[in-house]
């Protein structure tokens, strides 16, 4: 599959296999004894959780030793607070998936400025430019994400309908692309459809944000929500409202794929590959600490997952579904 966005710098993209690790590189990279720590936005979600297996793996696979395994819980204060501590206990390298873009730029930069090289997963902090500020970033197709989410929900959506858009109001560049992505998708393609957008400030006003976008657009007739965690919030807030209505979104979480698999409100997900990006983002970071140049952006495509496919590799997630509602198989 192929890259349909560009890198925050207009960067073209780079597939992971470019820093692909060949294994005398790995046995150097046991030889240098490198200390690397690890600051992602949240530990929560099954996609942190995937992302952060294959970035450990893949250092242990290479004799790194991961030192620190920061939760910001999406604070920009946190982050700012374990990079400077993080500074002084000197690691190698840090691999950072930024909170925001502003607020953290200085403390990123200082991680370089430190001597550190930095490997950034998702989003770039503004100001900050690749071979100088950072090595690499090392993220999925956000654009395409957006992309292939409008194009699995279209076909739900009747001519002329009401598009409820759940984005994220913060200055990220993942979350942006997908929302972007997505708009531009429907107006070309479906200009027939009238998009009604609001956005959450933060994740435990998901919920909230999507009633109140609900309930100030009662002719909504679909949903699309820039990642999995707030949609499944929105699920529960459409069921609370007694509304029913197709969505999709992006991150194919526990709970979205038992979501997608029991046939409802879910009917398409874009889904990220985070096992293989992790293992990407600890390549890059293992490519850099040989002295050697990663690309400025490496990039892996998303995954259109629909409730047959689903429901194919995942054959247990509608009995799941069913046994949650107290629901007997048939």
């Amino acid at each position: 599959m192929t890259i349909s966005g560009l890198g925050p710098h207009g960067e073209r993209a780079s597939a992971p296999e470019r820093v692909l690790l060949l294994p005398e590189d790995m046995q150097r990279a046991r030889d240098g004894n490198f200390r690397v720590a690890i600051v992602l936005h949240t530990l929560a979600s099954d996609w942190a959780k995937q992302q952060l297996a294959g970035i450990v793996g893949t250092l242990g696979n290479c004799g790194v030793a991961v030192i620190d395994v920061v939760d910001c819980g999406f604070a920009p204060e946190a982050q700012i607070e374990a990079l400077e501590r993080l500074i002084r206990e000197a690691p190698d390298a840090i691999i950072s998936l930024p909170v925001a873009n502003a607020k953290v730029a200085a403390a990123h930069a200082q991680v370089s400025a430190a001597g550190i090289r930095l490997v950034l997963l998702e989003n770039v902090p503004t100001g900050l430019l690749p071979g100088k500020d950072y090595v690499s970033l090392v993220s999925a197709d956000n654009f395409g994400l957006g992309k292939i989410a409008a194009e699995g929900l279209s076909p739900h959506l009747a001519k002329n309908a009401e598009v409820g858009v759940l984005g994220y109001d913060a200055d990220f560049f993942a979350t942006n692309e997908r929302e972007i992505a997505f708009v531009k998708w429907m107006q070309i393609n479906r200009p027939d459809l009238k998009l009604r957008i609001r956005r959450f400030p933060s994740l435990p006003d998901a919920g909230s944000t999507g009633r109140a976008l609900l309930s100030a657009f009662p002719e909504v007739a679909g949903l699309f929500i820039v990642w999995d965690t707030p949609a499944m919030a929105a699920a529960q807030v459409m069921q609370s409202m007694s509304k029913a209505m197709p969505m999709a979104t992006v991150d194919l979480g526990r709970d979205a794929a038992i979501g997608l698999a029991a046939g409802g409100p879910l009917v398409a997900v874009a889904a990220q590959q985070p096992f293989r990006q992790g293992e990407a983002a600890a390549s890059t970071t293992v490519t850099a600490l040989l002295n050697r140049l990663p690309p400025a952006w490496v990039a892996l495509p998303g995954i259109s997952v629909t409730p047959a496919n689903c429901r194919r590799v995942f054959p247990d997630g509608l009995a799941y579904a069913r046994a949650s509602r107290g629901i007997a198989e048939a």
